[in-house]
């Protein structure tokens, strides 16, 4: 943990611990609990911990909490600085790697707001408790990166109500999609899938689909009521690229962004055994899948390279190749960041 941050994990008893850097702040604290990131405050109150007993000098532990809620939480120390902080990944039954961008700092000290932009695998899974958190954290707007043909095999499931938008925003590799590299692997056909493959597929989709990318993020500029979801298949390659725009352009730390990549690692894990059995299914040493199926930190480096050689910034990027207007920009960095740390 570096200095300044504040980490919130699930445990397995089901209790939130929130811990910070020893010493980097005067107890007491005071902890509430809500459930959205924008209504956190005494006034909307759900649970507030001053039990001192749980509280150590670099952190607490909050029992007691709707297993079925995703939960925002604001500190306030005796020293008179705040926080919201929350679990990055939002916890679901029928997807494992649905998260929240907000909580990361700026290289300016600005720290993107908590509950406003959400990243995502397939929704085509979500169960009838992952729709009321869905409803719950105030996603309206949801961007589908699937190929035409992905989409139509695996449906998405968003909630009736209230309405959210939708739009599909195909982002291939001529006729390549998921659907077309499982038939692929199932017929044995697996030189093709390379590191080598999997960089130049984000290569390609900076250079190729540009205005896609643009879409969303002008989308998030214009502030809509309620928040942004977008994602692919997986969470992690098509949607890594999306959100290593956003983040950048944003000012986070190119290292801040490569650690966001790679979370996607962390929480597709335990399906991965489950995928591998499949392809193994197949007389398919499953092992060979690994660039396919992780997020290889090799490819969103080079395209973070790339971006730089070809583009100069992510700035420059979206102006030039995606279309986003500079005062779209603005509006962003209004809209997703919060105000400078003293």
């Amino acid at each position: 943990m570096t200095f300044g941050e504040v980490e919130v994990a699930r445990l397995e008893s089901g209790e939130i611990e929130i811990r910070w850097e020893k010493g980097q702040h005067a107890l007491p604290v005071s902890v509430y609990a809500g459930e959205r990131a924008d209504r956190v405050d005494q006034a909307d109150l759900t649970t507030q911990v001053a039990d001192f007993e749980s509280i150590e000098e670099d952190g607490v532990k909050i029992r007691d909490l709707h297993p079925g809620i995703h939960y925002y939480f604001r500190l306030e120390w005796e020293d008179k600085s705040c926080r919201i902080v929350a679990e990055r990944r939002v916890r679901m039954q029928g997807a494992v790697n649905f998260r929240d961008l907000g909580g990361y700092a700026t290289e300016h000290g600005h720290r993107l707001h908590w509950g406003k932009v959400f990243r995502s695998d397939g929704l085509f899974r979500l169960k009838e408790n992952d729709l009321e958190v869905f409803r719950q954290i105030g996603i309206r707007h949801v961007f589908d990166f699937r190929t035409p043909s992905e989409a139509a095999s695996a449906p998405n499931r968003l909630p009736q109500a209230p309405a959210v938008t939708y739009m599909n925003l195909p982002v291939s590799r001529g006729e390549f999609d998921f659907t077309a590299a499982m038939k692929r692997i199932t017929k044995g056909d697996i030189n093709w899938l390379t590191e080598d493959f999997m960089v130049s597929g984000y290569i390609h989709n900076l250079d190729y689909h540009a205005k896609k990318w643009g879409r969303v993020i002008r989308h998030i500029a214009e502030g809509s009521e309620g928040a942004t979801l977008f994602h692919c298949t997986g969470g992690k390659d098509r949607t890594g690229i999306c959100a290593a725009l956003i983040l950048l352009v944003l000012g986070v730390p190119e290292e801040t962004v490569i650690w966001d990549h790679q979370l996607s690692n962390v929480y597709i894990a335990a399906l991965i055994p489950r995928i591998k059995q499949r392809i193994a299914a197949y007389g398919i040493d499953p092992d060979l899948l690994d660039p396919y199926l992780t997020a290889p930190e090799e490819a969103i480096v080079a395209a973070l390279d790339h971006l730089h050689r070809h583009y100069g910034s992510a700035e420059a990027y979206l102006r030039e190749k995606a279309g986003v207007y500079p005062e779209e920009l603005e509006r962003l960095r209004e809209t997703l960041l919060g105000p400078q740390s003293p």
